[in-house]
């Protein structure tokens, strides 16, 4: 058997594992060390496993990921996702559809702070959706907008997918940072959109409210300071070359634990839980990082992605054909993979396909996160529309399921802007960096 065959039967022999639930990290592992060895004998296998995983996670880059966990993990216990959807109630809620829309931009400026989709969408279920349904909003549209909401974490920086894309790619954090401000704000307005149009089509689904006095105005902007001045100082800081990106997620800790204090919400047990998430989500990452270099190290081995190079020169395809077809492999993956697992095990085939047709490293990974981000609210998998139908009480799936369509179509939209007009995506590189 050729060594792009056993390549083939390897991813193969991966998807099937995680098919019967075996975890991620796990999976790849296993895939690595068994193809490795058939490829390359025990001598060069015992000297893989005897470095790489070593030299995975000791990487100084690394250090960044559990500061960026620790920021959301005391942001999230601090009640800044209550009182951003609170001002943005009050600033915006009174348009017809606006508390939905207000859902949105409270998931996105939290999600930049947090940086966690899952955990974004887990924090605003309890807030936004049951504040909807008491005015009278459609579950469909509430929790729709809760879910689309909720993948902006992954998607506006700091972004924890982002960071793990530039280290294992040997791309520039910052860079990568920028290039999502943009498609971030875009996919917000987007959905915005998609909220205004569904609400013109169909009025019933959510009802008009009174605007605020002058007071309440002025009071909304005055509680959605603090998060947007450690929004500001993270990623102000590492675009004015104040501090490096690991020093500004160790500001950005910091920030969030003060705003804790401030609030009244620092405690023994807020620190405990807060502590616990950032170990256990941090050593969850690196176990797949572990995996990840192994598996990655047994795709080079067999040749696989030069000789797909070689297979799409034959078939005559233009590079961005090629990228399309990549992007439609991965909203198909997204139905049933998670969206960091996805991109992890897919980026040791793509990325050699991708830089060998001269396409920029971080344009290609902005389309990979906002990608795998639609996967988070695509059926039957969509994470995100678990998480929320786990927080809300008595929130049917098939209900949010629904509810998600007329995102996943302004989803499609984003990324065709994206694809038909790279400089949404590089102007803010090539500009300050």
């Amino acid at each position: 058997m050729s060594p792009p065959i056993i390549g083939v039967v390897g991813l193969v022999a991966l998807l099937a594992l995680i098919a019967l639930r075996v975890p991620v990290a796990i999976a790849m592992g296993i895939v690595g060390v068994v193809g490795s060895y058939v490829l390359q004998g025990w001598f060069s296998l015992g000297f893989i496993l005897g470095s790489q995983p070593f030299d995975t996670v000791s990487a100084y880059s690394l250090s960044v990921v559990p500061l960026f966990v620790m920021m959301g993990a005391f942001a999230a216990r601090a009640g800044l996702s209550a009182a951003l959807y609170q001002s943005l109630h009050m600033l915006i809620g009174h348009w017809r559809g606006g508390l939905a829309s207000a859902t949105v931009g409270a998931c996105a400026l939290f999600g930049a702070v947090c940086g966690s989709s899952l955990a974004t969408a887990a924090t605003m279920a309890r807030v936004a959706v049951p504040e909807m349904t008491a005015i009278g909003y459609d579950r469909r549209l509430s929790s729709g907008a809760l879910a689309a909401g909720g993948t902006l974490g992954i998607l506006i920086p700091p972004s924890i997918i982002m960071v793990l894309y530039a280290i294992l790619t040997e791309q520039s954090i910052g860079r990568m940072f920028l290039a999502g401000m943009i498609p971030g704000v875009l996919a917000a307005i987007l959905y915005m959109a998609a909220i205004y149009v569904t609400v013109l089509i169909k009025p019933s689904l959510a009802p008009k409210t009174e605007p605020p006095d002058h007071i309440e105005f002025r009071r909304a902007f005055t509680n959605m300071v603090p998060i947007l001045a450690l929004f500001g100082v993270v990623m102000g800081g590492i675009y004015v070359r104040v501090f490096s990106p690991t020093e500004a997620a160790a500001v950005g800790a910091f920030g969030a634990i003060v705003l804790t204090f401030l609030r009244g919400q620092f405690n023994r047990a807020v620190v405990r839980d807060a502590l616990l998430e950032t170990a256990s989500i941090t050593g969850m990452l690196f176990m797949i990082l572990v995996g990840t270099s192994v598996l990655q190290f047994f795709i080079e081995s067999s040749t696989l992605p030069r000789v797909i190079v070689d297979w799409i020169n034959t078939l005559g395809m233009s590079p961005m054909a090629v990228i399309v077809a990549i992007l439609v492999v991965y909203l198909i993956l997204g139905c049933f993979l998670d969206a960091l697992s996805m991109m992890l095990i897919t980026l040791p085939l793509v990325f050699p396909i991708v830089t060998s047709m001269g396409f920029d490293p971080i344009w290609f990974g902005i389309l990979v996160v906002s990608v795998v981000e639609i996967g988070l609210i695509t059926p039957p998998l969509g994470m995100n529309l678990y998480v929320i139908t786990a927080a809300v009480d008595g929130l049917r799936y098939q209900t949010v399921a629904a509810g998600v369509v007329p995102f996943l179509i302004a989803d499609l939209v984003r990324i065709g802007l994206l694809l038909s007009i790279p400089a949404l995506t590089m102007a803010l590189p090539e500009l300050l960096m």
